[in-house]
């Protein structure tokens, strides 16, 4: 069974996700932008291994506390090959142009669209969903999609980011998450869930 938790955290309100098998207690850490050390914290109370920290895309809101979660945890660091430049650049993550530019460990594995990551029972597929950004990509599994800065309550991510393109993000929307069910509940990287039914309906920005 899947479990999940969420957490908004630092200036932009980003969403950290915390999911996790309840059989096996093994957990996955989803862009840890900020108060990682009670995050860290719950999952201990809830006795989970963290096992994977992965990163939706490499924007600094969104990798900023990478670090701290990997010393804490040794878990495996996870992003698309097309992001991992923004992880030890602060001008590609756009730190640079804030008062703290943020670095982050290199990762210990790229993940590529059609890719599976195993949490105990659970099965994730990788979808590389560009727009936002190069590497942007959601986790789906049935009845769900953790979708990053690419799909919002009706919203999208900004394109208008270096790396970014309106035409890729409409693209990425319409040919991989508006052809999940409309029930898919959406866990976005900011602000409330939704579902795809939702957002293909009513989204302003990309109708279905």
């Amino acid at each position: 069974m899947l479990k999940i938790e969420s957490w908004a955290v630092g200036p932009f309100e980003v969403n950290v996700y915390l999911v996790w098998c309840t059989e096996s207690l093994q957990a996955l850490l989803i862009d840890p932008g900020g108060e990682t050390e009670r995050i860290l914290d719950f999952a201990r109370q809830e006795s989970l291994t963290i096992r994977y920290i992965l990163n939706t895309h490499g924007h600094a809101d969104h990798i900023a506390e990478n670090a701290v979660a990997k010393g804490k945890t040794g878990a495996e660091l996870l992003i698309h090959e097309d992001d991992h430049p923004m992880l030890t650049h602060s001008e590609h993550n756009l730190s640079l142009y804030f008062e703290a530019p943020v670095t982050s460990p290199n990762a210990d594995r790229f993940l590529r669209d059609g890719d599976t990551l195993t949490l105990g029972s659970l099965t994730f597929s990788i979808v590389h969903t560009p727009g936002h950004s190069p590497g942007s990509i959601c986790l789906v599994r049935d009845g769900l999609v953790i979708a990053g800065d690419t799909l919002f309550y009706r919203g999208i991510g900004r394109t208008d980011l270096p790396g970014g393109s309106m035409e890729t993000l409409e693209r990425s929307i319409r040919e991989k998450l508006y052809i999940l069910p409309d029930e898919t509940v959406v866990y976005s990287g900011h602000g409330p869930q939704t579902t795809i039914g939702e957002e293909r309906r009513e989204n302003p920005f990309v109708w279905g």
